[in-house]
């Protein structure tokens, strides 16, 4: 690692960078999510039960809207899509059918993100902020969602009336129930208002690194010759007894499986 020079050296420098004014973590748990597979086609009747494969989160949709009479607040509306595949069992013991589908669910936050009646434009010719009418400039912060994959806590199968006719006036058409899946899902996620500010900071002058560059020549052998025999995980763990301690028992007397007093 290279050291830094020593605190005599230190600058103060402006730097321009986006800082986060408000935030807040969720963890949903989304219930009654409708699964539209793929084609809108509806799930076959031979499949009598079905799990969830995997989900991913494909896109997130989000809009900032000031609240009035709250200055400096702001709604995030969020709309989740998420990808979703399913294993679909005629029996069990089958070999079951992969089935690919979507879904969407949406949800509000209301967090703090400062005001700014200024805009900025910029070289490129990209512009901040957006004049709504005369003299009302409205600057607003830059909404950001993270996530992690969801997970699928509930998978099952319901059926739907069925679907209303378009025309009242042609011939009945004996109309079937739909069938459908239906999730429960559990999202992390986190959503920041940010601006860009420049603020000042506290900076080293640069310097050469002086590590030197390397190359890994060493044999596939040799790199695994030099790696730690895992023993942690070749022992089974029980309750209150870490596979950490079970590896330090046998070290510190062989294979007694009992650690010293």
């Amino acid at each position: 690692m290279n050291e830094l020079p020593n605190a005599e050296c230190i600058n103060a420098v402006p730097v321009r960078l986006d800082r986060v004014f408000d935030s807040c973590s969720d963890k949903d748990c989304i219930t009654n999510l409708q699964v539209m597979l793929e084609g809108g086609a509806e799930l076959p009747p031979q499949y009598t039960s079905v799990k969830t494969r995997c989900v991913s989160i494909d896109d997130i949709c989000m809009s900032v809207e000031p609240i009035p009479f709250n200055r400096g607040y702001y709604t995030v509306d969020i709309t989740y899509t998420f990808g979703i595949e399913l294993l679909c069992y005629t029996r069990n013991g089958d070999a079951p059918a992969v089935m690919c589908g979507m879904a969407s669910a949406s949800k509000s936050v209301i967090l703090y993100g400062s005001e700014s009646n200024t805009k900025t434009f910029f070289s490129s010719g990209a512009p901040i902020g957006d004049t709504n009418c005369c003299c009302n400039v409205v600057n607003l912060p830059t909404a950001s969602c993270r996530c992690v994959d969801p997970i699928a806590l509930e998978t099952r199968i319901c059926v739907l009336p069925p679907m209303p006719m378009q025309d009242p006036t042609a011939a009945p058409v004996p109309q079937t129930p739909r069938r459908t899946v239906v999730l429960t899902l559990g999202v992390f996620s986190v959503v920041e208002l940010t601006r860009p500010v420049t603020m000042t900071v506290a900076a080293y002058p640069y310097q050469v690194p002086t590590k030197s560059c390397s190359g890994d020549t060493d044999s596939p052998c040799e790199v695994f010759s030099r790696l730690n025999f895992p023993t942690e995980e070749f022992i089974p763990t029980a309750d209150g007894f870490s596979a950490t301690q079970s590896a330090e028992a046998i070290r510190f007397d062989g294979f007694s499986g009992c650690q010293k007093p």
